[in-house]
């Protein structure tokens, strides 16, 4: 290989390199990992669905359920939710509790009902929110408030849901 297909090569590599690893959710360094799936991924107007939630955390971590575990929602044209943020106690989320310490079970997915808008543009749409909530190493000895993101594609199309 010439010289100059390598110096034109490698500024090539390094840059997809940096995007490939840059991109949203890719944070490894989070504590609470969220991967969101919408269901069904086609929808037609009026439809309902549900926004998936599955939840890794880091090793030795577990999320407190007080102060408030908060799933928020964004705002879309394309769904409707019954709220814009829900709690744990909205979502039933078990509570454990291990050497007198209570914690958050997020081994089970979370689902969040919503509705599509009968206005809802044909076509690819995102829905994104995100997750607040306090992280504890209790062999560390440290509770830290931390926020993480997750988004979803999903599918609508002209036709209207029959009831």
């Amino acid at each position: 290989m010439n010289n100059s297909w390598k110096r034109l090569l490698l500024p090539v590599l390094a840059f997809s390199f940096l995007f490939l690893n840059a991109s949203p959710g890719a944070d490894e360094t989070s504590l609470l990992k969220v991967r969101a799936s919408v269901i069904p991924k086609r929808l037609a107007r009026g439809q309902e669905g549900k926004i998936q939630l599955r939840f890794t955390l880091a090793k030795g971590i577990t999320i407190n359920h007080q102060p408030a575990f908060t799933i928020e929602m964004s705002s879309s044209e394309e769904l409707a939710f019954p709220k814009d943020f829900f709690t744990s106690s909205d979502l039933e989320i078990e509570i454990k509790e291990e050497d007198g310490r209570e914690f958050l079970n997020l081994e089970v997915p979370v689902s969040i009902p919503f509705t599509v808008k009968l206005q809802a543009q044909r076509g690819s749409h995102m829905v994104k929110g995100k997750i607040k909530y306090f992280a504890s190493s209790y062999s560390e000895g440290w509770c830290l408030k931390e926020t993480t993101e997750f988004s979803s594609v999903f599918f609508t199309s002209n036709r209207i849901a029959k009831k």
